[in-house]
């Protein structure tokens, strides 16, 4: 993919985040991750604790792992690995193919996790 695709690539996805931080920003508890640099920047928080981010490939979510599972099979999303090479079993990237779904299912890692 050229430099060009993989920043346009980029830009939809923060547009694509910056509407459901938007959505579920404004509900008691829910803050947008500190600016500092690491895992916890630009996220969606309930209470502290992160339920939603946008990384490279999409929208990923923290969600009980047998609705990972679920989401996984029908080709909706695919597991999330941290760097470490291991997936993490609540955790989600959604594709492009569900967008229609992202808020829904953002909705539901924030009552997942809260």
């Amino acid at each position: 993919m050229n430099r060009k695709r993989v920043n346009e690539t980029a830009e939809v996805l923060e547009e694509r985040f910056a509407a459901i931080v938007e959505a579920l920003a404004r509900i008691e508890g829910v803050t947008v991750g500190a600016g500092r640099r690491g895992f916890g920047s630009g996220t969606l928080q309930v209470d502290g604790r992160i339920f939603a981010m946008a990384r490279r490939g999409g929208l990923v979510l923290k969600l009980p792992s047998q609705r990972v599972a679920e989401l996984v099979a029908s080709g909706d999303g695919t597991p999330f690995d941290a760097g470490k090479g291991v997936p993490m079993r609540e955790w989600v990237v959604l594709s492009e193919r569900a967008e229609e779904r992202w808020l829904p299912l953002a909705q539901e890692a924030l009552a997942f996790v809260r």
